[in-house]
């Protein structure tokens, strides 16, 4: 793995959550939900590979926020908010990961709110952290 592509996965997770945010204009909450994680998850992978010279092989936010412990100061409650992000990875796209209904039928604007609002705040410090220490 090059170690310098640090500034793709950030360029991937800025995407990713552009598209949540245009999710979020068709009320699709498990879509925006999902790529919300998946903002937050290549933007904290860019800071790994940036801040720690790895990559971590996790699908987990919280985990790689665990990674990253002090190589970067979070914001009060960032943490415990980015780490909600973690249960949108499977629910939100496999339906047996539900009892009864598809996913999509689980999810709600408030869900997709604050998953977006945590991607977006996770995606900024990842933006900061790279334009800090090119």
């Amino acid at each position: 793995m090059s170690y310098g592509r640090y500034r793709d996965w950030l360029e991937e997770a800025v995407d990713d959550l552009e598209a949540a945010r245009r999710l979020f204009e068709f009320s699709m909450w498990s879509k925006v939900c999902f790529f919300s994680h998946q903002a937050a998850e290549k933007a904290l992978k860019a800071l790994c590979i940036k801040k720690l010279g790895r990559y971590v092989q996790t699908h987990s936010v919280a985990r790689l926020l665990e990674e990253l412990g002090g190589a970067v100061e979070l914001p009060q409650g960032l943490a415990e908010r980015a780490r909600r992000l973690d249960r949108h990875y499977i629910p939100t796209r496999y339906p047996n990961a539900w009892p009864e209904l598809p996913p999509h039928r689980h999810y709600s604007r408030g869900d997709a709110e604050e998953a977006l609002a945590a991607a977006a705040e996770v995606v900024e410090l990842a933006k900061r952290e790279v334009e800090r220490d090119p």
